[in-house]
């Protein structure tokens, strides 16, 4: 009897590993015989998993059912759930922070001592910051999501960094989270571009419209260049006299764009958008790295009004 029951979560797990497996591949890692398999198989069904029988492959696939089956996980996947059940409890849906935190409460009842160890370890050392963004509807998130998958135009009132109120008239394509903010990549069909907007942000006009041909989106890297510096009332472009892969290293890509500069490796162009002159100065300053502004001039300017700031107060003091 242990020998069956040490079988049959092996081949649960087997069935939660890959969507399709075939019999024979069930009976060679289970070390048993075909008909061994579906007997097995016929003890899942009889505890409540939707074991499937696919014809193609003449063999089978753990369905979806009324009720959540347990799941097994190795400990590097139990881990990982763990920190990902902690980090959502801080994240930027609204409303989810409590669902994680009870989820997180019995994953951890019922993780063996040794990865508790593990997970408590790392949760005492981690200090989150604030993500300091306004938290996403998730009913919001989830409506864009379905225009996406489902293909659907979706239209949506929008309120831009400025304060100005719109409808749009959109393709959607994807979303793109930074961590902080949640995006949506659409085909706008009013201008006839790709655009990105702050999901936070919009508010979608129900139902949504007809279906669409997808588009080819823009690369994701292009997707990031566009929330850096899309939006903003100043857009900088910034010599840091430091190499490519330096300043990658501190640069996230949904914050500022890199390039090469002149071509000898030792200096690359930053690109970056803010409401604030002084947010821009202030922040390519502590990098710490010999810099330079490009543009726009009123950067200039201010750079300097800060830099003959700093240097008084150096002198007085």
């Amino acid at each position: 009897m242990k020998e069956t029951s040490a079988r049959l979560l092996r081949l649960l797990a087997l069935l939660q590993s890959a969507p399709d497996r075939s019999g024979a591949d069930l009976a060679e890692r289970l070390g048993v015989d075909a008909r061994t398999v579906r007997r097995d198989v016929e003890k899942l069904r009889s505890l409540g998993y939707p074991v499937e029988a696919t014809a193609g492959l003449a063999g089978y696939r753990l369905g979806s059912g009324a009720q959540l089956p347990p799941l097994l996980l190795d400990d590097d996947e139990a881990v990982a759930v763990a920190v990902g059940l902690r980090t959502a409890a801080g994240g930027t849906v609204a409303g989810i922070e409590e669902s994680s935190l009870r989820a997180l409460t019995k994953l951890e009842r019922m993780l063996p001592s040794r990865l508790r160890h593990r997970v408590g370890t790392l949760h005492a050392v981690t200090v989150p910051l604030p993500a300091g963004a306004t938290p996403v509807d998730p009913d919001v998130l989830t409506a864009v999501a379905a225009a996406c998958r489902a293909h659907e135009q979706l239209r949506f009132d929008y309120v831009a960094a400025d304060g100005a109120s719109a409808v749009r008239r959109t393709e959607p394509h994807r979303l793109l989270h930074t961590g902080r903010r949640w995006y949506l990549v659409a085909w706008d069909l009013d201008r006839a571009d790709w655009r990105t907007f702050r999901v936070d942000r919009l508010r979608p006009r129900i139902p949504t419209g007809p279906r669409f041909t997808p588009r080819s989106p823009p690369d994701v890297e292009v997707s990031a260049a566009g929330i850096a510096a899309g939006g903003y009332r100043y857009v900088a472009r910034i010599v840091l006299h430091v190499p490519l892969a330096v300043a990658a290293d501190r640069v996230a890509p949904s914050v500022g764009t890199l390039s090469a500069e002149g071509g000898d490796g030792d200096s690359c162009v930053l690109v970056a958008g803010s409401n604030s002159l002084d947010e821009i100065a202030v922040w390519v300053a502590l990098f710490g790295f010999e810099f330079e502004v490009l543009e726009p001039p009123e950067l200039v300017s201010r750079v300097a009004e800060l830099a003959g700031l700093l240097s008084r107060a150096a002198g007085r003091s």
